[in-house]
C-alpha cells in the first residue's frame, strides 16, 4: 500500500496526545483496581493504533511518511513537525508494543502510589513516541527531555534500596548529555537558520565545525546508548528500577541513544562521522568484550542482564560506524531484538523476584523444575539472546559481524568472541535457573506462571519467532531509509 508523503489523518499526534490524555483521566480515578484496567486498557488502545502505521508504510521510499507539519513559535522558526522512515517506523511499533506489557508486569509489583506510577508510564510513552517522530530539533529535544522526569521517579520512587542514589545518578549524566545536545542544535540553527531535521542534512558544513558538532552530539548520545565507558549509571539504574522501569530502560531509552547517532551524526556530520568511526569502532569492541566479561561474573541476575546489554548495545553502535547496509540494517535489527529479548528478560528476572524477594542466582537455582512452563519462556528467551539460529537475535548479530567484516577482518575477529562470552553467561543462567539443585523446601511451593504472567510474556515469544524465522518484511521497511542514509554519509553501499 503507498502512503502519501504527508498524512490527511494526524495518525501520529493521536498516538502522541493519547497517552496523555489517557494519564490525565488517570488523575480523576481512585480505585487501584480501576487505574491498573485503564492504564491496560489504553496503552493497548494505542498499540492498536499504531498497527495502521505498519499496514500503511511505503517501504519502497525512503521519505518520512504519515507528515504533520504546524507553525509552533514562528519567531524562532520552530514547528511541529511529525514524519516516519523506516527505522522509526520499527522503533515507534516497538514503543507500542512494550508499554502494555509493561503495565502487566507492574500489576502486583507496585503496590504503594499506583495512580502516580501509572501516569508517569503514561507520560513516558508520549514522550518516547515523539522522540522517534519528531523532524523538528527542538520538538526532539523537549520530547527527549520530557521522559528524564518520569523515568528518574519510576526509579527513584519505586525502586529498591538504593533507588535515590541510583535515580539522582541517572539523571545527572542524562541531563549533561542532553546540554551537549542542546548546544549543538543551536550551533546547527545558526548555521541553516532552522531547527528543521531535513533542513540540518546535507549541508556543506566546515569540516572543524562538523568535528565540534560530532563531538556534542556523541557525548549526548553515547550516554543514553550507553557506550563504554558512559555506561556506570546502566547498572545502578536497572537493579534498583522496578521491573516496568528496566523494561522501558532496556528495550527503549537505550535506543534513543543509538537513533540519535542515525538521525542526527550520520546524515547532518557525514564528515565527522568517518574521521571518528574507527575511534567509535574501537569503544563498540571494548564495550562488547567488557559486557560479557562483567555480566559473566554477576550473581545477581539484574545485574547480569544489564551488563548483557552493554555488550549488545555494542554489537548496535559496531554496525553504525561501520557505515554499510549489511552493518545498519543488522545494527537496527539487534536493537528492535535488544527490546524484545532484554525486555523477556527482565520480567523473567521479575517474576522470579516475585516469588523469591532476591534476585540471586543461587537462590533461584533449580525452580525451573518446579516451574516448568516459566522455564520454557525463560529457555527461549536466553536462547534469542545468545543469538541461537531461528530466534530473532541471530540474524541482526550475524549482520553487524557480516557488515564488520567487510569493513576489517581484524575488528571482527576481536568482536566475535562477545557472542561466545554471550553464550557463557546465559547458559550459565539457564543451566542454574533451570536445572541447579534446589535444597529449599520453600520452592516446592512456587506457584508456575498464571493466565497474565503468560500473556505478558507471550506476544514477545512471538516476536523471537517472528523476527528469527521471517525477517524480510523488518529488514525490507528498513532497506531504503538505510541505503538514502548511506548515500547522505558516503557510505558503502
Amino acid at each position: 500500500m503507498t502512503s502519501p508523503a504527508t498524512s490527511a489523518y494526524p495518525l501520529l499526534s493521536v498516538l502522541i496526545f493519547s497517552p496523555l490524555a489517557a494519564a490525565a483521566g488517570a488523575a480523576l480515578i481512585g480505585s487501584e483496581r480501576l487505574l491498573r484496567w485503564w492504564t491496560l486498557a489504553c496503552t493497548t488502545l494505542v498499540a492498536a493504533l499504531s498497527l495502521p502505521l505498519w499496514w500503511g508504510f511505503n517501504p519502497e521510499t525512503h521519505a518520512f511518511q504519515f507528515r504533520e507539519h504546524h507553525a509552533w513559535i514562528p519567531i524562532l522558526k520552530i514547528d511541529y513537525s511529525l514524519g516516519l522512515d523506516g527505522i522509526s517506523l520499527l522503533l515507534v511499533l516497538l514503543t507500542t508494543l512494550i508499554l502494555p506489557l509493561c503495565v502487566l508486569a507492574s500489576w502486583n509489583y507496585i503496590t504503594s502510589r499506583v495512580k502516580e506510577f501509572m501516569i508517569c508510564l503514561l507520560v513516558m510513552e508520549a514522550a518516547m513516541i515523539g522522540v522517534f517522530c519528531a523532524l523538528d530539533a527542538i520538538l526532539f529535544f523537549v520530547f527527549w527531555e520530557a521522559m528524564l522526569i518520569p523515568m528518574a521517579l519510576l526509579i527513584g520512587v519505586w525502586g529498591g534500596p538504593r533507588k535515590i542514589y541510583a535515580a539522582i545518578k541517572f539523571f545527572i549524566y542524562t541531563m549533561a548529555g542532553s546540554v551537549f545536545l542542546l548546544v549543538a542544535l543551536i550551533a546547527l540553527r545558526l548555521q541553516t537558520g532552522s531547527f528543521s531535521l531535513e533542513g540540518m542534512m546535507g549541508q556543506n558544513y566546515a569540516p572543524a565545525f562538523q568535528l565540534w558538532v560530532f563531538a556534542a552530539f556523541f557525548l549526548s548520545f553515547a550516554i543514553k546508548v550507553p557506550m563504554f565507558p558512559f555506561h556506570t549509571w546502566l547498572p545502578a539504574a536497572h537493579v534498583e528500577a522496578p521491573t516496568a522501569g528496566s523494561v522501558i530502560l532496556a528495550s527503549i531509552l537505550l535506543k534513543m541513544g543509538t537513533y540519535g547517532f542515525l538521525r542526527f551524526c550520520l546524515p547532518i556530520t557525514p564528515h565527522a562521522t568517518h574521521v571518528f568511526a574507527p575511534y567509535l569502532l574501537a569503544l563498540s569492541v571494548v564495550a562488547i568484550l567488557y559486557g560479557g566479561f562483567t555480566a559473566l561474573a554477576q550473581s545477581d541476575l539484574k545485574k547480569l542482564v544489564a551488563y548483557s546489554s552493554v555488550g549488545h548495545m555494542g554489537f548496535a553502535t559496531l554496525g553504525i560506524f561501520v557505515l554499510n547496509v549489511n552493518g545498519l540494517e543488522g545494527s537496527i535489527l539487534v536493537m528492535i531484538n535488544h527490546g524484545v529479548t532484554t525486555g523477556a528478560l527482565f520480567i523473567c528476572v521479575g517474576l522470579i523476584y516475585e516469588r523469591l524477594h532476591t534476585r540471586e542466582l543461587a537462590a533461584a537455582a533449580g525452580i525451573g523444575k518446579l516451574v516448568p512452563v516459566f522455564s520454557a519462556f525463560l529457555g527461549v528467551f536466553c536462547l534469542s539472546s545468545l543469538a541461537f539460529p531461528g530466534t530473532n537475535s541471530f540474524i541482526g548479530e550475524f549482520l553487524v559481524l557480516a557488515g564488520s567484516f567487510a569493513y576489517s577482518q581484524p575488528l571482527t575477529v576481536c568482536a566475535v568472541p562477545g557472542v561466545i562470552l554471550a553464550a557463557a553467561y546465559l547458559l550459565r543462567l539457564l543451566q542454574r535457573v533451570a536445572w541447579g539443585g534446589t535444597g529449599n523446601p520453600e520452592h516446592h511451593a512456587l506457584a508456575d506462571l498464571n493466565l497474565r504472567e503468560i500473556v505478558t510474556l507471550a506476544p514477545l515469544l512471538v516476536f523471537v519467532f517472528w523476527i528469527g524465522l521471517q525477517p524480510q518484511p523488518f529488514i525490507r521497511a528498513m532497506h531504503a531509509t538505510v541505503v538514502h542514509l548511506l548515500q547522505q554519509v558516503g557510505g558503502a553501499r
